[in-house]
């Protein structure tokens, strides 16, 4: 089934298809999406401790180059990829399991036709600012059959010229 970025969000929220197995693995769950604005909740627990007995950052690292990619994702049409280009992220306030549950708000900043920019914020119960994230993200956009026909003589040409 493909369905642009926005409806196959929509269709996970609706139980209509399963969440990727990352969101699965990770306990969290799309709360809410519309266009370039998604949002995700997540409840860390003691599981997701790194040594010093704070939750790891590499799960709101997770989370927020998630909710960044899904903000790109809904602005997307059918059949298109995508994949991180570069994230950067600022953690701004520890978090331990008794701050409940964390919520990712994803804000979709520019959509080209190759790259895409995103940001993503996170915030606890006490809607406290915990983490931000800025994203640029490769888009993989299918070829049309014009467009496969003019790169494949293209290329025909460039492998004559060279044996010529």
């Amino acid at each position: 089934m493909r369905l642009p970025g926005r409806d196959l969000l929509q269709a996970i929220i609706n139980g209509e298809l399963p969440p990727s197995p990352i969101i699965s693995l990770l306990g969290d769950e799309l709360l809410s999406v519309a266009d370039g604005e998604p949002i995700f909740g997540v409840w860390p627990d003691e599981a997701s401790y790194n040594p010093v007995g704070m939750v790891h950052g590499g799960l709101l690292r997770t989370m927020l180059d998630t909710a960044a990619g899904a903000a790109v994702h809904t602005m997307l049409p059918p059949g298109t990829g995508f994949g991180t280009i570069e994230i950067k992220v600022s953690f701004i306030r520890p978090l331990a399991a008794s701050d409940g549950t964390i919520i990712l708000h994803g804000h979709t900043l520019r959509v080209g036709r190759s790259i895409a920019f995103a940001e993503a914020h996170a915030r606890n119960r006490s809607v406290e600012l915990v983490g931000h994230a800025t994203r640029s993200i490769a888009l993989t956009r299918p070829a049309s059959a014009a467009d496969t026909f003019d790169t494949t003589i293209r290329n025909d040409r460039s492998a004559g010229a060279r044996h010529e």
